[in-house]
């Protein structure tokens, strides 16, 4: 009996290891992650306590009653991120799991054909993807229709580099946020000598604003406000140092490109406010496929995106933008912990498009241009601001959760 008991542990350890570890890859905050394994090692009939990083896990399994015999693992990850259609089909795994309709040891082969399916939006659609990112950015920001049409286009160039990165530069994979901003610079430079009139700075932000870690910044902040402060200070540094590499590539790019061309480049044109929404949706829709959003979750994906950006709306014209920052996050949390709990799905299906949409490392990187071009004052002020924004919306996220207690998923 007690063999059968320690072979019994011993599988429901291999699970949980395996569900964290393959779990990390595909997106899910610190807290979340942790707090979703100790909900499904207590439904196993034990106790755990979990350590998540962006680099490593560490696993502590413990019988009920005897807390102080103790089996540690720990797991060196390479990183961490986003599929949310695979990490959706973990939640499902995990929850036939807890209703007994799957064995343990079959759930461990599952897990491993989950990390094989293929993703169900294909490269060319991701290309499509970094496209609608561009060109919804541009329109958000109002930039001219050259602007947008040209975000959209270098979009695609940047979506190629990255693509093709981990294949042909090995170690130096790291720099791609570096040549992918500086390629980026380069061809807005370049194009601004051609076609005089159009947005230099924000064409270049527009075509890598997927690249802007604006998410990993917001996200180490949070953590640090809940005492994760391993995982926040790594996610925080990791941001900042992409951020750097992202502003120094185009601003090389640019000035390089100004020594052999004259750069013309131009206030941001404008639109018209009346298109603002049509873009945000664009953006909204571009994350949701570059970040796999499995097609049955993605309308309401768009919906959380929508949402967000009338709590802005709405926060803006109430107290500014740092309102509008608190109330489209506190809008979205509450809205994804109702879908989540009424659909029994992962909240990061809907919650983190949405998040992202805020955006916040951009305003960090025109802090960085605009201490470039000499405007120290207004440059350190944007770059403080993201360290604003992000406390905003940790502060949305935190009393979103308070309005509508949040069910405990992925």
């Amino acid at each position: 009996m007690e063999a059968e008991e320690e072979l019994k542990f011993e599988s429901a350890c291999r699970f949980v290891i395996k569900l964290g570890t393959l779990a990390h890859r595909y997106g899910p905050q610190a807290l979340r992650l942790e707090s979703y394994l100790s909900r499904v090692t207590i439904s196993l009939g034990y106790k755990g306590i979990f350590s998540s990083t962006p680099t490593s896990i560490s696993f502590t399994f413990m019988k009920k009653d005897d807390e102080l015999w103790q089996k540690q693992h720990l797991v060196s990850m390479p990183g961490t991120g986003f599929d949310l259609a695979k990490l959706a089909k973990v939640g499902e795994l995990v929850n036939e799991v807890e209703a007994g309709t799957v064995s343990l040891e079959r759930a461990t082969e599952i897990l491993d054909e989950i990390d094989e399916m293929p993703p169900p939006y294909r490269n060319w659609m991701v290309a499509i993807a970094y496209a609608l990112c561009g060109a919804g950015f541009a329109g958000f920001l109002q930039g001219s229709w050259w602007d947008i049409l040209l975000a959209a286009v270098f979009s695609l160039v940047v979506f190629l580099m990255v693509t093709f990165s981990g294949h042909y530069l090995g170690r130096f994979a790291d720099w791609t946020p570096f040549l992918c901003a500086l390629v980026a610079g380069v061809l807005s430079a370049v194009t601004g000598f051609l076609v005089p009139g159009i947005n230099v700075y924000l064409v270049t932000l527009s075509a890598i604003i997927y690249l802007i870690p604006g998410f990993f910044i917001s996200v180490g902040v949070i953590e640090l406000t809940t005492k994760h402060y391993i995982s926040g200070l790594a996610n925080l540094v990791n941001g900042l140092i992409c951020l750097v590499l992202l502003f120094a590539g185009a601003w090389l790019g640019v000035t390089l490109t100004g020594v052999i061309l004259p750069v013309h480049s131009a206030a941001a044109g404008s639109i018209g406010s009346g298109w603002i929404w049509v873009f945000a949706m664009l953006l909204a829709a571009g994350l949701c496929i570059a970040f796999q959003t499995p097609p049955c979750d993605l309308f309401w994906a768009l919906v959380c995106c929508a949402i967000a950006c009338v709590g802005i709306i709405l926060g803006v014209n109430i107290q500014g933008n740092n309102m509008g920052n608190f109330l489209g996050t506190a809008m979205a949390m509450v809205f994804a912990n109702v879908w989540s709990d009424r659909i029994n799905r992962p909240t990061s299906n809907v919650i983190l498009p949405a998040f992202v949409f805020m955006v916040s490392g951009s305003i960090g990187f025109r802090g960085l241009v605009a201490i470039s071009a000499g405007s120290t004052a207004l440059g350190l002020t944007e770059f403080m601001h993201m360290f604003v924004v992000a406390i905003t919306l940790a502060i949305g996220l935190v009393v979103g959760n308070l309005i509508y207690k949040p069910k405990i998923t992925l």
